[in-house]
């Protein structure tokens, strides 16, 4: 796994130095087996982590917002559930069950019944070793239409205590000043739209259809 994510780092690299995160057009969904960087549209922030743990709470990784677009702490690759991976380059369904694994720490994003530092919504943390967790680590896309769209804000409601991944403004000071709080909230608001920004888009083979042609 080791080996693995320096691979993945590595291309990101590369696509970097040939701008492959510019929004090509043939790239028209979130694709399984992508890395993307997730902006909060609200906070304009985007969610990041690094290998600092919470003082409080869990004690686990910490997971927060960050304004800068150009931190590769902010990676997630898109996974499918533990044991139930999805097809690599399929187009990510609204209403599916996805993992988001950190790129840099092979930590997956979580959530449970801990009250987050700041607001003390719920924490958000990253957990698991090598991209391996628990059943805490499960997200739902919420998204308008059959499947994931690039353009679409969307939001992520955790599979098993229903918040939704959100951001409410509040700033961490030492060690990681200024970057925001990331927690859960147990309603559907403003605070919690996400839209796929920059990454390394894995194209489908195959174009979904949409609602009215199934």
């Amino acid at each position: 796994m080791r080996y693995t994510r320096f691979f993945i780092r590595l291309a990101v690299l590369v696509c970097i130095a040939l701008k492959c995160e510019s929004g090509e057009t043939e790239f028209n969904y979130v694709t399984c087996g992508s890395l993307v960087k997730l902006l909060n549209t609200r906070h304009n922030v985007r969610l990041h982590s690094h290998d600092v743990k919470y003082g409080s709470g869990s004690g686990q990784q910490s997971v927060t917002g960050v304004e800068s677009a150009d931190d590769a702490n902010s990676y997630w690759r898109v996974r499918g559930k533990p044991n139930e991976p999805c097809q690599r380059g399929a187009p990510i369904k609204c209403g599916q069950a996805i993992r988001l694994t950190h790129m840099n720490t092979g930590r997956n994003l979580h959530t449970h019944h801990f009250a987050s530092p700041l607001s003390s919504n719920q924490e958000v943390s990253a957990f698991g070793e090598n991209g391996e967790g628990d059943d805490l680590d499960v997200w739902t896309v919420q998204c308008s239409g059959t499947h994931w769209e690039r353009d679409e804000a969307v939001r992520f409601k955790h599979k098993g205590t229903d918040v939704f991944l959100s951001v409410t403004g509040e700033q961490y000071s030492h060690p990681i000043r200024g970057q925001r709080e990331v927690h859960g909230m147990p309603s559907a608001n403003h605070h919690n739209y996400w839209k796929a920004m920059e990454g390394v888009f894995i194209k489908t083979s195959v174009e979904p259809r949409h609602r009215d042609e199934l």
